[in-house]
């Protein structure tokens, strides 16, 4: 990752704990609210609407992935965070170590305005304790221009050729990459056997020099400035990339691609559960989604939002993906202690 991201991550994450600490703008006049969520994954202007309409302060600190966050909310002090935004096998996780409250959805009076499609799911049966926020999945994306003549994107085999060197732009997540490397050999994504992990490890590292940049936060950048020749990363960001971008296009993996469903939740022992409630009931309205999908246009649960969205948003390949291809789709799962070996998997091939 390059030396200035570090620096700026750096820099912001000093700045949100001087704001914890009481040296921010203060509360508002009824009170505070602390939300940990995804980088550039809420405007500015829903926490500004939401602040205005409700005199409530909003402090906010952003994360590039699920270890990253669950890592700071076990490393710091009971009621730092009032709201967390973890991906689907997170809020799992989460829940098994009872990290997460338990919802009171009769304070969320547009529950309703949701896709029942993406409620219930296997890691939170019922939504006892989470909210679908903004889903999507890992797609690749590629300039049609820089490609070499007979580049086939529709399999992962594709990424790991010479052809690549240097070139390439992928998500700062290990269970993504490592996931997309082991169905590249036609394994699972959430593969824990230990003799195929062997294998993927080999492969993982075969793809080190064709990596440009690790970057979960705005992978889309290096893409539309043209400096490198393809990536994976977030349907969201891709969505923006082809708008700004006419020589990218996206592909879908015919060996499945990395769904993923981020979801609202309230912390256990959260200081202001009732602004939290509050939080996410305004984010739920329509319009606030409209606004949210509008600047970051990934994948959305809320049916009501969507039916308030251009055909810009409906048409773009990165957003609405062809079901078929969703078919085939995984969802990182909870696979235990085996999570130790790609955290070393990863640790190794990023050294």
């Amino acid at each position: 990752m390059r030396k200035w991201k570090g620096i700026l991550l750096t820099v912001t994450a000093l700045m949100a704990v001087l704001a914890l600490a009481g040296c921010g703008k203060g509360a508002g006049k009824n009170g505070t609210l602390n939300l940990f969520i995804w980088t550039e994954y809420i405007p500015d202007s829903v926490i500004k609407g939401f602040e205005k309409e409700t005199g409530i302060d909003v402090q906010m600190q952003t994360y590039s992935n699920n270890e990253e966050m669950i890592a700071k909310v076990k490393g710091s002090s009971a009621g730092t965070y009032d709201i967390v935004c973890p991906s689907d096998y997170m809020v799992e996780n989460m829940i098994s170590q009872d990290m997460l409250s338990e919802l009171d959805k009769s304070k969320l009076t547009n529950y309703n305005n949701l896709d029942s499609t993406y409620l219930n799911k296997s890691f939170d049966p019922d939504n006892k304790h989470s909210i679908p926020y903004l889903g999507g999945a890992g797609v690749v994306i590629y300039n049609k221009n820089m490609a070499p003549a007979g580049a086939d994107f529709t399999t992962y085999a594709e990424l790991f050729k010479p052809d690549y060197t240097n070139s390439l732009v992928v998500l700062d997540d290990f269970r993504a990459i490592i996931g997309v490397t082991a169905m590249s050999m036609g394994y699972d994504m959430n593969e824990t056997d230990g003799a195929k992990l062997n294998q993927v490890k080999e492969k993982l590292l075969t793809l080190k020099p064709n990596i440009k940049s690790l970057d979960s936060d705005s992978p889309k950048t290096l893409m539309i400035t043209e400096e490198t020749k393809a990536g994976l990363f977030w349907s969201g960001d891709a969505a923006i990339a082809l708008e700004e971008n006419k020589n990218l296009t996206v592909a879908y993996p015919k060996e499945g691609m990395y769904l993923f469903l981020d979801n609202l939740c309230i912390a256990k022992d959260a200081k202001n559960a009732d602004n939290a409630y509050k939080f996410i009931d305004y984010v739920l309205k329509a319009e606030t989604n409209k606004e949210i999908v509008s600047e970051f246009p990934y994948l959305n649960p809320n049916k009501a939002g969507v039916a308030l969205m251009g055909e810009d948003y409906k048409n773009n390949p990165a957003i609405s993906i062809p079901a078929e291809e969703i078919s085939k789709g995984k969802y990182v799962q909870n696979i235990g202690k085996t999570v130790d070996t790609y955290s070393e998997m990863w640790a190794e091939f990023t050294k």
